[in-house]
């Protein structure tokens, strides 16, 4: 009796030893990754403030790397802190409001296919000689760049979500009465969570694919550049530095592998609790990191302290009918909703009044030519949308339907996604030359690397939302996997393919002006298209034909999602969402 006692307080003591080091260990991760962190926003502010200088020496050395490294790091996430605070407002707003969603949706579409070049030269002259003594203007311009090439498809994820969240959950949100936040706290941020992870990932994709541009660019005789991976690559590039040009891409890969097993992983992990089901078989996704932040005792007393603040801006409601408050009344939202339409009618009145004046003065057959480029650009642009569903599809939902497949391929999409594919261009278009393919055919491969991850992402958050009673159903069934693939999957997924399919038809528009005019061993290859007339445009500061060139290649866009997208949308409202 006495040996077993011993034995038990052996096995105690143990265990409280070794959860002991773990907690302290966990401690001095998290001390240390706070200095790091603080270390690194101090050294960035220290930039941004700086004495201005347009076109920073970049040195060229491996070891200055992850210096530049960390700047780029911190734009990418200021970009995205700045692209989840528009998708949150626009997107409710736009799914909120039915009068402002005719205007804002449409608006959506316009914005995101203009190019990053179509708006680079008055942005970042206008925040040049808004901050001319500091270098705010400049990294003001780089993280609004990167901001754009984030933003669009969480916004469409965000609001498509919005407007198909179940219908059981709205209704049980009536019943009780729950204030707007109480609304969107409980009920629809949650619905709309695991749509918003997948595109967020996907969004930091985004902002990477045009670090290049966003940290460097050339305004006719004028040459901004900062300090950052983008633009370390950029002058490798220029100056055919091979040695250069592989060390910058082994510094994105660490910082990207790096960003997803401290960033992305555990908020994976996290949203899985966000997940509609009721079988609950699957093997979950974890990460290392999540656990470690789970052993420290700072990080949960940081969360108590969290939590306490939230509980003082929220009410649990009461769920007995004679306790409910009364309904409140929507007339200040509609009126606060109606002064902010009006004023972005305004301004989109003022901007295309100063548009017209920019460009009256070209003639029809520039026009007509304009015209003609923008419609070889659309066939590259569906060309491309194409060969990447093709196998998008398939390999989403096997990934979306097999957590332990998840698990292993997420960080490896994920990387290969985030990866800025302009870096790879010079190799591609290398070995394009040698196989003896022209750009006009090659420029559709270039596409199809910076947008068939769109398309992927949102076919796996479609995969992963599947409520696991309606796959064991189809098992028990027997279903053959081309019947489970149409009856299932793919209305399932449909809502998200159709995101998928916008926001990468938009990502091929605006990786068209880097696929099109390409610079190789020093010199620009281009094809006779509307990607490389806009490169072209703002690189010789030509503002009338590049202005004409964005409001086409806007129109076009505007066009094919208005005819094609947005009946698709529809029809998955009205035939294939569960909240039907």
């Amino acid at each position: 009796m006495k040996g077993n006692s011993n034995r038990t307080w052996t096995q105690i003591s143990s265990y409280l030893l070794v959860r002991t080091r773990a907690v302290r260990w966990a401690n001095v991760v998290v001390l240390v990754g706070f200095a790091g962190l603080f270390f690194g926003v101090l050294s960035f502010a220290h930039e941004v403030t700086g004495h201005f200088r347009p076109a920073v020496q970049i040195d060229l050395s491996p070891w200055a790397l992850p210096k530049y490294a960390l700047y780029s790091l911190s734009r990418g996430l200021a970009a995205f802190g700045l692209s989840v605070t528009f998708t949150l407002i626009y997107g409710y707003w736009a799914a909120k409001d039915q009068a402002a969603g005719r205007v804002l949706v449409p608006l959506l579409d316009i914005m995101q296919s203009i190019p990053v070049l179509g708006f680079m030269p008055g942005l970042v002259l206008a925040l040049v000689a808004l901050f001319p003594s500091s270098n705010v203007g400049l990294e003001l311009a780089s993280i609004i760049m990167i901001f754009t090439g984030q933003v669009w498809n969480m916004t469409f994820s965000f609001y498509h979500s919005l407007r198909t969240v179940p219908q059981d959950l709205r209704e049980a949100s009536e019943v009780y009465r729950f204030s707007w936040w109480q609304r969107f706290r409980q009920v629809e941020l949650p619905s709309s969570m695991i749509g918003l992870v997948w595109n967020g990932m996907m969004s930091m994709a985004g902002g990477w694919f045009f670090l290049m541009i966003s940290e460097s660019f050339v305004l006719g005789d004028k040459d901004f550049r900062l300090p950052g991976i983008g633009s370390y690559m950029s002058v490798a590039i220029h100056e055919g530095n091979v040695s250069a040009m592989i060390s910058a891409i082994v510094a994105m890969i660490v910082m990207i592998v790096a960003l997803d097993q401290l960033l992305w992983r555990p908020v994976v992990v996290w949203a899985q609790r966000f997940r509609v089901e009721e079988g609950a078989r699957d093997e979950r996704v974890t990460s290392w990191f999540w656990e470690l932040l789970r052993r420290s005792n700072l990080v949960a007393l940081f969360s108590r302290a969290v939590r306490r603040m939230i509980r003082r801006f929220q009410r649990i409601p009461k769920p007995i009918a004679a306790r409910l408050p009364p309904k409140p009344s929507a007339l200040p939202g509609r009126v606060a909703s109606l002064a902010a339409l009006v004023f972005i009618v305004l301004g989109l009145m003022g901007g295309t009044w100063a548009l017209v004046q920019i460009v009256h003065h070209l003639s029809l057959g520039q026009w007509g030519r304009i015209l003609g480029a923008g419609g070889v650009t659309l066939a590259r642009v569906i060309a491309s949308t194409a060969i990447g569903t093709l196998w998008a599809v398939p390999a989403g939902l096997a990934i979306g339907l097999n957590p332990r497949l998840s698990r292993m391929l997420q960080p490896v999409v994920q990387i290969t996604a985030s990866f800025p594919a302009p870096m790879l261009f010079p190799l591609v278009v290398g070995g394009l030359s040698l196989a003896g393919i022209p750009l006009g055919w090659g420029s559709i491969m270039l596409m199809l690397m910076g947008t068939q991850w769109y398309i992927l992402f949102n076919v796996i958050a479609g995969a992963t939302a599947i409520p696991s009673d309606l796959k064991e159903a189809a098992q028990t069934y027997h279903l053959s996997r081309w019947r489970r693939f149409r009856t299932l999957y793919l209305p399932v997924i449909l809502p998200y393919l159709v995101t998928g399919w916008v926001t990468a038809a938009g990502g091929a528009w605006n990786a068209s002006i880097v696929s099109e005019y390409v610079m190789y061993k020093g010199d620009g290859l281009t094809t006779w298209v509307l990607g490389s007339t806009i490169s072209q445009a703002a690189e010789k500061a030509d503002l009338p034909l590049l202005a004409a060139s964005v409001v086409v290649m806007a129109l076009i866009v505007v066009l094919v999602n208005r005819t094609l997208c947005q009946r698709l949308y529809r029809l998955t409202e009205e035939r294939f969402s569960l909240s039907k």
